[in-house]
């Protein structure tokens, strides 16, 4: 019986330093966040360079394509 009085306010307490501790550390959670939103990594900035890349290549192909098509109706009505 007195092992049992001496336990149970000590499990009783882990419940309030986990609730304590997870109060503390929301600041630093949001902070940490806002940060992280608000910064671009390199890899994230890489990806995002190599989507642009991607993007300009196709309107470069579709440029050359056109020209190609412009060229070769215009050679059609010169003959």
């Amino acid at each position: 019986m007195r092992k049992i009085m001496i336990l149970l306010p000590l499990v009783m307490l882990g419940g309030c330093v986990s609730t304590a501790k997870t109060v503390v550390m929301a600041p630093v959670h949001v902070v940490s966040k806002g940060v992280d939103w608000a910064t671009t990594s390199q890899d994230e900035a890489d990806r995002k360079r190599g989507r642009e890349m991607r993007k300009q290549e196709k309107r470069d192909e579709k440029a050359r394509k056109r020209a190609e098509e412009e060229q070769r109706r215009a050679a059609e009505r010169g003959n």
